[in-house]
């Protein structure tokens, strides 16, 4: 069968996804470019792939039995990949790293100094809320995930390399502000704005609350942490978030952080990967630099 890597690649994609539309963009194609490979690679097997149903598609048979191949040659080009880039060292490689929204505050700056160390590797960088990084995980699509609370369904290796504490936050003006052992329950009047469900700080907070037998009696749902923030200092409600993205709001006192019992809520940072993956020189050193120096590189607020 005279089947190319491109087409391969195209299937695969096209496979994990169920939509043209989502692996063209996976891929940086256009949606007819991943058609025409996809039509071509049917071609050759003889059999159609792929049916459509309604609005959504299938794989066939013959589809679901070349996603397996086609995962399997794949995933051995990507062993060569890792064995080649051990055999030149650190001077070569590419590192995949992908992190939670509310993580690439400081991932940036991490990645910043091993690329000054290392100027010969090649980065690729994903930000996205929880299920993203979940799906990532799952597809094993990266070489390393940097997130808050691992993943129950999936099995990874997880280690520890910072604490992340989530902080309520208000505007300045806001009557609470300046107040001391704010009582919890204090909170369960006041609007929060929150993120969206998906993010892992949403999660937290939702848990945090229940835990502690308080409800909120009104929120409203940001896209995203400086959206919460935007809305904050407009004296929307209060907030939620991790100290490690207010430095900039903290330090021209557009927030401030509320003194409340029970808070913070400390959480921690993880750098991961899926368990069994064979992680190439790269992802290893980068692994290693984050444990061991990700919080003297660092410049974060503190809660002292």
């Amino acid at each position: 069968m005279n089947i190319t890597l491109r087409q391969l690649r195209i299937f695969e994609a096209v496979a994990r996804h169920l939509s043209f539309t989502r692996a063209a963009e996976d891929l940086h194609l256009t949606q007819p470019a991943v058609s025409m490979q996809v039509k071509q690679l049917e071609e050759v097997a003889g059999l159609p792939l792929f049916e459509q149903v309604g609005k959504r598609i299938f794989l066939t048979e013959a589809g679901r039995e070349m996603e397996v191949y086609a995962r399997g040659v794949l995933a051995t080009l990507e062993e060569a990949r890792v064995v080649f880039d051990e055999l030149r060292g650190l001077k070569r490689g590419h590192l995949h790293i992908a992190v939670a929204s509310t993580a690439n505050y400081f991932v940036p700056q991490l990645l910043a100094e091993f690329c000054r160390r290392f100027p010969g590797v090649q980065v690729s960088l994903d930000v996205t809320n929880r299920e993203g990084l979940l799906e990532a995980l799952e597809d094993n699509v990266t070489d390393l995930v940097i997130m808050g609370k691992p993943p129950a369904r999936i099995e990874v290796e997880a280690e520890v390399f910072m604490e992340n504490p989530l902080v309520a936050i208000a505007a300045p003006g806001h009557a609470l502000a300046g107040e001391s052992a704010i009582p919890l329950s204090r909170l369960q009047d006041e609007t929060f704005l929150i993120r969206e469900r998906g993010s892992g700080t949403r999660s937290a907070t939702e848990r945090f609350f229940h835990e502690q037998g308080v409800s909120l009696s009104s929120t409203m749902e940001m896209s995203s942490s400086e959206s919460i923030k935007q809305g904050v200092q407009a004296g929307l409600g209060l907030g939620l978030l991790s100290l490690h993205t207010l430095e900039m709001e903290l330090a021209l006192r557009r927030l401030v952080i509320l003194d409340v019992n029970e808070l913070p809520i400390i959480r921690n940072w993880y750098v991961m990967h899926r368990s069994g993956k064979r992680l190439s020189a790269v992802a290893r050193s980068f692994r290693a630099f984050v444990k061991d120096e990700a919080g003297e590189i660092l410049d974060l607020p503190t809660l002292d």
